[in-house]
């Protein structure tokens, strides 16, 4: 991995690959020379590819402007009575309107526009007329997004009336699980030490973590390196630099973390011991300092 990172015949006086407007010497080339050290010892290192330029990140952050746009609409409309179908249907009327591509439609053959996952849903959920919103369900709805060949991706759950205090606290842990993770993503910490926070915070909520999907790479491609654990060890996984973009999405389970696949559509992912589910996801940039958050 590190060979293909430092392959590059960049003298240290060029302007930086990552267009900053500094010369090698002063962004990028010192990062490169502790990431070499860091993976002579083992540790796992991003490969250049995953740094995104100056004019990378502002076209994903265009892309983003839609993605947080279409979720603003759905947080004012949805309620009980909505169909997922409607809320897919929202998605990919704003999204086409504001000169965007909805991601997940025919993505490896998923049928819609969006991503709608209720109660004991994971994620990947299917919108569907006659899936109706009622008082007291939770629902993820997963929002992903090209603008001119890029691409963003959050998600929200939202709580239809008044819902049990069981179904309440895990909407609300989950949200604290990202935010947890959050404080964690800055230059030289890892993927174990966002996934350290979150899953101590779930757990000491009495909460599991699903381990079998995690976050991922997302600006030029939907799904990019880096995939994104929850359950790594504290110290352990891939180091963070700056020009890093990838989500934090971890779904908190109100039971076991294990879950299955529905066989009859091979998309929709539920828990096992059929209780609640939640999932906030957010986008992030690694900065210089920390995160800039790019998608919610």
């Amino acid at each position: 991995m590190i060979k293909k990172f430092q392959s590059s015949k960049m003298k240290p006086t060029d302007p930086c690959y990552c267009h900053s407007g500094l010369p090698y010497n002063e962004c990028h080339l010192p990062i490169e020379k502790r990431l070499r050290d860091l993976s002579r010892i083992g540790v796992e290192v991003p490969k250049r590819e995953m740094v995104k330029t100056k004019e990378q990140i502002e076209g994903i952050r265009k892309s983003a402007e839609i993605n947080i746009a279409v979720l603003d609409y759905v947080t004012k409309n949805i309620k009980e009575g909505i169909s997922t179908w409607e809320i897919d249907r929202w998605v990919t009327e704003i999204t086409r309107d504001m000169g965007g591509i909805p991601a997940p439609l025919n993505y490896e053959g998923f049928p819609k526009s969006v991503c709608t996952s209720v109660n004991d849903q994971v994620c990947h959920g299917i919108p569907a007329r006659n899936v109706i919103l009622q008082p007291g369900d939770i629902i993820n709805v997963d929002c992903s997004t090209i603008r001119d060949g890029y691409f963003s991706d959050s998600s929200r759950m939202f709580v239809i009336g008044e819902t049990t205090p069981e179904k309440q606290r895990l909407v609300d842990v989950a949200r604290e699980c990202v935010y947890k993770g959050l404080e964690q993503v800055k230059p030289w910490n890892s993927i174990g030490d966002m996934a350290h926070a979150i899953k101590t915070h779930a757990k000491a909520n009495g909460f599991s973590v699903v381990r079998d999907i995690g976050g991922h790479g997302c600006g030029l491609e939907f799904h990019e390196d880096p995939y994104v654990s929850y359950i790594l060890r504290k110290g352990t996984g891939m180091v963070f630099i700056p020009g890093m973009c990838f989500t934090i999405e971890p779904m908190i389970n109100m039971g076991t973390y294990r879950i299955f696949v529905d066989a009859d559509n091979n998309w929709t992912v539920y828990t096992d011991d059929g209780k609640p589910s939640a999932q906030w996801e957010i986008q992030v940039l690694v900065t210089n300092t920390g995160a800039e958050i790019i998608t919610y």
